[in-house]
């Protein structure tokens, strides 16, 4: 399959497969890989855990927005953070260079991957439930994604196939 040289850029919640359906892409088509998590940690000297309990979520998320708008690259499946929607300037800069793909789980399996999610380096106000997190990004997920790909009931093979296959043309 003939990619142009538009990126493919994930977003959704913890758990979602972001990185490992984004590897998987990455091979399929031809293309790099990057995950951002992993570019803010490189910059920060710390890993986002450290981040969020030294500064707090907010230097995280703007951390995280500060590597998005430097990330001017093509070819490549970008796996974002899940708070990066909360930047809309972020995501303005990922949408012009790439079509992003909304991995789409419900809650309860969030619960199930993620596990005890204090350990995660979650962006979230300290006194908001993973519930409450859930329902405010999944608006914002919604509003940015340009394709939605369900991830329940799918492993992570079928998710990449069904991202594959809802692709707009190149």
């Amino acid at each position: 399959m003939h990619m142009d040289s538009r990126n493919l850029v994930m977003i959704g919640m913890p758990g979602s497969g972001k990185s490992t359906v984004g590897v998987l892409l990455a091979k399929r088509l031809g293309l790099g890989f990057i995950d951002t998590d992993l570019l803010i940690q490189e910059q920060a000297g710390r890993t986002l855990q450290e981040i969020v309990d030294q500064d707090g979520y907010k230097a995280l998320r703007h951390i995280e927005e500060e590597v998005l708008l430097n990330l001017n690259v093509q070819h490549k499946v970008i796996s974002t953070g899940g708070s990066a929607v909360y930047s809309a300037a972020a995501m303005a800069h990922l949408k012009a260079s790439g079509t992003v793909i909304f991995l789409d789980i419900p809650l309860a399996l969030v619960i199930e991957r993620i596990g005890d999610y204090s350990l995660r380096g979650i962006s979230r106000r300290p006194d908001q439930s993973l519930e409450a997190l859930f329902e405010e990004r999944l608006e914002l997920y919604s509003r940015f994604a340009d394709l939605s790909v369900t991830g329940e009931g799918r492993n992570q093979d079928e998710v990449c196939e069904a991202v594959i296959a809802n692709l707009p043309p190149a």
